[in-house]
């Protein structure tokens, strides 16, 4: 699965152009590999590169949200030679 995508040159987007799509992400929670869970809150945008960051909060802790790039959120990590993702989503 390749979560792969363009990012825009900033420096092209003038005032009052349209912004390019962001990538979609299912809110809801996901667990990941190390086994923490968190909360998707949706994909936001870079001010600077309009990169997309998918927005998440821990739900073992109170430390706040956080931002994580896109396409290392939803990418994947070899454990024991295995390849599984980063995140996964729980059903429910």
């Amino acid at each position: 699965m390749s979560n792969s995508h363009s990012t825009p040159d900033p420096s092209t987007h003038g005032a009052g152009d349209p912004l390019p799509p962001l990538p979609e992400a299912p809110v809801g929670r996901y667990r990941h590999y190390k086994g923490g869970e968190y909360e998707v809150r949706g994909v936001v945008r870079h001010s600077e590169t309009l990169e997309p960051l998918v927005l998440y909060v821990p739900l073992y802790n109170d430390s706040g949200l956080w931002v994580r790039p896109y396409d290392m959120f939803f990418g994947t990590v070899e454990i024991d030679g295995v390849t599984q993702p980063r995140f996964a989503r729980i059903p429910g």
